[in-house]
């Protein structure tokens, strides 16, 4: 047993309280240390594996084969008692994962409804191509959507190889019809403590803009200057300037009337009242109008705003904009202060939209998202999340369901959902 310095010990069986405690009771006995550690629940199944190794401090000159053999009768006796299931495997303490190996690792999350077989595979068969490994696959949430986060070695230490990955994961993805997110591993990324987000198509369903034209009588016109816009066939600040002037001589009181229809997008308030519980600041920036953002929040509690201005003169809206436009660029300069006033470095910044004035935004923060996004910022974007629910992004971070829902529980709040809509 020249190489062979490690047992893996790998039982299974039905969970109930104290099966742990008892394997491990068992090991006390003995002259070993556990190397490595894992457990997991899946349909009430208990799966535990443990990594030994002869302590050579406590017991010098021991054979390693003899030690192993005791641990595997003991074992044995023990697993018939619990009824349990235990396989044994012999292996080298030197191919155990170094830290600067696990430091180069990556999340892989996938997110789907439903999440089908097929579709994991062909993702864990991108993996594979790619020469990396997965070492582990943990669900996330069953609702809204199904989410599973693989934690993947062998590919971040690699630019081209990480390049490849990404590209073959993003492909596949839009293949699959499912929503794929690629990640850095390390402490960065459960260091993210702002979240700045675009508002209309993002943080609430349809166009704040559209909403007003509707009132204006003027509906047809201005969304077609706000498609072109969103593709980027249009500049931004010119398009802006179209569809406000066609609003001209509108009621301001149409202002309360549309702060009344807008409908949140569904998960909105679950991301934020999540997100401020784990210490983020939450912020939004729109092409939109301060009048309507101000209201998001005062009624969302966020940290952070900024929009345009409509300008308003006797009561009516005159077809223009007061001050400085926030356009393209704006929202990127937007999202650098926003860091600056919470004290955060970029990189622990995630931004999230869906149009093209999105995109600088979305590529100065430490995350983009593409939320439902058109593809030319979907191409662009870290990642893209095409399911209508905007918790989702929680699962991207790698906040799980039943951490949201208990941490509602706790608080006796209102029950995590996507229902509740309204503004």
């Amino acid at each position: 047993m020249n190489d062979e310095t490690t047992l893996l010990v790998t039982v299974t069986g039905r969970d109930r309280p104290g099966i742990s405690a008892r394997l491990l009771s068992t090991l006390s006995v003995f002259p070993v240390t556990i190397s490595d550690l894992e457990q997991v629940v899946l349909a009430g199944r208990l799966v535990l594996g443990a990594v030994l190794e002869v302590d050579e401090r406590v017991a010098p000159g021991v054979s390693r084969q003899r030690v192993f053999d005791e641990v595997r009768n003991a074992l044995d006796k023990t697993s018939i008692d619990l009824d349990m299931e235990v396989d044994y495997a012999l292996g080298d303490a030197r191919n155990r994962v170094s830290y600067s190996a696990s430091a180069a690792r990556l999340h892989v999350t996938v997110l789907a409804d439903p999440l089908r077989p097929g579709a994991l595979g062909a993702i864990t068969s991108c993996v594979a191509r790619a020469g990396a490994n997965i070492d582990r696959i943990e669900r996330l949430s069953s609702y809204p959507v199904t989410s599973v986060e693989m934690e993947i070695s062998g590919a971040a230490g690699d630019p081209a190889r990480l390049a490849q990955l990404r590209a073959e994961l993003a492909m596949e993805a839009a293949t699959q019809g499912v929503d794929v997110a690629v990640q850095p591993s390390g402490l960065h990324r459960r260091a993210k403590h702002l979240i700045v987000m675009d508002v209309d198509s993002t943080l609430i369903q349809g166009e704040v803009i559209e909403l007003l034209a509707a009132h204006a009588g003027c509906e047809e016109e201005v969304a077609r200057v706000t498609e072109q816009a969103m593709r980027g066939e249009l500049d931004f600040e010119e398009s802006l300037r179209r569809r406000v002037a066609l609003l001209k001589g509108l009621d301001a009181d149409a202002i309360a009337e549309v702060c009344d229809e807008i409908q949140l997008t569904p998960g909105a308030r679950t991301l934020i009242r999540t997100l401020k519980r784990l210490g983020y600041e939450c912020g939004i920036v729109s092409g939109g109008f301060t009048q309507i953002t101000d209201v998001l929040v005062e009624r969302l509690g966020l940290d952070y705003s900024a929009a345009n201005t409509l300008e308003v003169v006797d009561g009516r809206l005159t077809g223009g904009l007061v001050g400085p436009i926030v356009d393209r660029k704006g929202k990127a300069v937007t999202l650098e202060r926003f860091a600056r006033e919470a004290g955060v470095p970029l990189e622990q910044t995630v931004a999230v939209g869906d149009g093209a004035n999105d995109l600088d935004m979305l590529q100065t923060a430490g995350l983009g998202v593409a939320f439902n996004a058109k593809p030319v910022v979907r191409q662009q974007a870290d990642t893209s999340v095409n399911v209508p629910y905007l918790d989702t992004i929680a699962f991207i971070l790698g906040i799980t369901r039943e951490e949201i829902e208990a941490a509602d529980l706790h608080a006796h709040a209102e029950p995590a959902s996507t229902g509740g809509t309204s503004l």
